[in-house]
């Protein structure tokens, strides 16, 4: 699996933030209450983040001390907190870009938006931003390091092994 790459989730961004603004330009030209996230997503998208890293630090932690430990890596344990870790950081994008937008939104009207109203999509962006970087770490923090099977089995050492 190849690790995330930052024009996807930049075009993921793009593409949530003129949702989030279009969908509060149509609300608010119908005459009908903008959009407006809950307080605790913010809160629960950060939490996420962090015990997505915390699931990381396992596997981080038996692929550097390998052969010192009983146990070897579970590759399936492995490969879910990797999928876990992509997919969080696409879902912190879109819930963090989609608050943006409407953040965008409620900023460039000609009235000034209550606290009420702009707090928690704020916090809501926060959270996204702060799920996008801890998935992206623990996706980074999965990568096995190279190790000495690997150099014995690639082609341009000039051996491979023959079974």
């Amino acid at each position: 699996m190849k690790p995330t790459r930052a024009s996807t989730l930049l075009s993921i961004a793009v593409v949530t933030v003129a949702a989030g603004f279009a969908l509060d330009a149509v609300l608010a030209s119908r005459q009908l209450p903008t959009f407006l996230f809950s307080l605790p997503l913010g809160i629960t998208l950060a939490f996420i983040g962090v015990a997505v890293v915390l699931m990381a630090r396992t596997v981080r932690r038996h692929a550097r001390d390998g052969a010192g430990r009983q146990r070897p890596v579970d590759p399936l344990y492995a490969t879910r907190v990797v999928v876990l870790a992509k997919a969080s950081s696409i879902c912190g994008t879109l819930l963090g870009g989609f608050a943006l937008g409407l953040v965008l939104y409620l900023l460039t009207r000609s009235a000034t938006p209550s606290l009420g109203s702009t707090l928690p999509n704020v916090i809501a962006v926060g959270g996204g931003i702060v799920l996008t970087v801890c998935a992206l770490v623990a996706e980074r923090m999965c990568i096995a390091p190279p190790g000495d099977d690997d150099d014995r089995d690639d082609p341009r050492n000039g051996s491979t092994t023959v079974n």
